[in-house]
């Protein structure tokens, strides 16, 4: 579909397939060497997207973090970092959380039908608030990207959001980053929930890249075929 963003899918998760430990605390998995990584990606992208409950329990930046690559952005003409991107069912979003607060990138909200008018109410002086569908339409969502001048987004996650754009088959990359120990608690977040993949033992990825990065591993996948030719 031509119509809709380059899609690369990034996530970080243990051997046994976890992106999360069972508890609210943090599970550091990957290096500084692959944060720098991942800041590199960020800087070559449009848009960043996280579902909210990744906003909700990681409060994660979502920015640029290297000056450099800031200012290699600005000297491009575009802003110091990617636009971010969230979708919610219920908007229980905190106005404070660093999506909102950290960094001058513009913040899309993409949220479901019956939810928009509380979360214009709650987030709408601090981001612009989509009416996404009920539920939200990814396939939709990935069109008014587009429409919004978004040609490469980068989503990070959750599991839910994750599978939802594999299951539909909107994703054109993956990287993958493994690190080098078990969670062993069925409570803790896998990195996809159940779905229809298009991926599966009569088709397989396209592995097209193993690289160590000190003590994990990254595995890169072309899901489409606008692979390589971003």
């Amino acid at each position: 579909m031509a119509d809709r963003p380059y899609t690369l899918l990034s996530c970080c998760m243990s051997l046994d397939g976890y992106l999360a430990g069972a508890t609210r605390r943090r599970l550091l998995l990957s290096n500084d060497a692959d944060f720098d990584r991942v800041d590199a990606v960020r800087a070559g992208c449009d848009a960043i997207l996280v579902g909210a409950a990744t906003v909700r329990k990681d409060d994660p930046r979502l920015t640029v973090r290297t000056p450099a690559r800031r200012d290699d952005r600005v000297a491009r003409g575009l802003p110091p970092s990617p636009t971010k991107v969230t979708v919610t069912c219920r908007a229980q979003l905190d106005p404070t959380a660093r999506f909102f607060t950290d960094g001058e990138a513009e913040k899309l909200v993409y949220c479901a039908s019956s939810a928009v008018r509380q979360a214009r109410d709650e987030l709408g002086r601090l981001a612009t608030v989509v009416d996404g569908g009920q539920p939200v339409d990814l396939v939709w969502l990935s069109r008014d990207l587009f429409d919004r001048g978004v040609r490469r987004l980068m989503v990070e996650g959750g599991g839910t959001v994750h599978t939802q754009f594999l299951t539909a088959d909107l994703a054109d990359e993956l990287h993958v980053v493994v690190a080098p120990f078990f969670v062993g608690d069925h409570r803790a977040r896998r990195f996809v929930d159940d779905g229809s993949f298009p991926f599966n033992p009569e088709r397989r990825a396209k592995l097209a890249e193993v690289r160590q990065i000190g003590d994990v591993v990254l595995l890169r996948y072309g899901l489409s075929a606008r692979f390589g030719a971003s």
